[in-house]
């Protein structure tokens, strides 16, 4: 007698909005975390770009705050996608 193959439940890719919120602030966390870590690390020094003076730690604060700005729109797109935007969009959903 052969056993018939249980379905087994994947949750893969497929995060709940509650665990997809808690992983944002977690992220969010965590690059503000990063950032204080690069500003007390970094020495101080200046370096020229493009001809304008730069600190040379505001250079990572630059890197760290592009990738929590990805992450913030990232969130924004995939509320959008789940259908509940929270920005008060007016768009009709029948067109």
């Amino acid at each position: 007698m052969r056993e018939e193959p249980r379905q087994v439940e994947r949750k893969g890719l497929k995060s709940t909005g509650s665990d997809l919120d808690r992983k944002f602030w977690m992220a969010l966390t965590l690059y503000a975390v990063l950032a204080v870590l690069a500003w007390f690390t970094v020495g101080e020094g200046i370096v020229l770009v493009s001809g304008w003076r730069v600190e040379l730690r505001l250079l990572p604060l630059v890197v760290i705050g592009g990738m929590a700005l990805k992450t913030v729109l990232a969130r924004h797109a995939e509320k959008i996608r789940r259908g509940g935007d929270g920005g008060g969009g007016t768009t009709p959903k029948s067109l």
